[in-house]
């Protein structure tokens, strides 16, 4: 069953100290599952690997072959139209989240999804909405 996979995991993957045992069954579900993950992910993930760059915790070079990597899995970016803005606000209100978390959980609702993410305040919010999280 596909899932929606949030960043938190997906830099677990690939930076030192935020490697878990939950990060790494979440990468092995991808071996036979497909991840949709919300079109600002792409921002997201750029900024956390440009930040660990500027922080000499990745080399420009190892930051590419992640996104190269990144590339070859069944991650699909969704392209519907966006929620809009005040939807995305209701839910960060609601539930005490960022914009961007706000984004990931209405994924899972609106495609009815679980959600695979390490951030307690998403899981707890997931869960209220009825959102399964993996």
């Amino acid at each position: 069953m596909a899932f929606v996979l949030d960043n938190s995991v997906v830099s677990g993957w690939y930076l030192t100290g935020q490697s878990t045992d939950y990060s790494q069954a979440i990468a092995a579900r991808l071996e036979v599952d497909k991840a949709l993950v919300p079109a600002l992910w792409q921002l997201e993930l750029a900024n956390v690997l440009k930040t660990a760059c500027t922080k000499g915790r990745l080399s420009h070079a190892q930051a590419r072959q992640i996104l190269d990597a990144l590339a070859q899995l069944p991650i699909e970016v969704d392209n519907d139209t966006p929620p809009g803005q005040r939807q995305l606000f209701e839910l960060a209100m609601r539930f005490n989240l960022s914009s961007y978390d706000a984004a990931y959980l209405e994924l899972a609702m609106r495609h009815g999804l679980p959600l695979a993410t390490q951030d307690e305040q998403l899981k707890l919010a997931a869960t209220a909405t009825g959102v399964g999280v993996l």
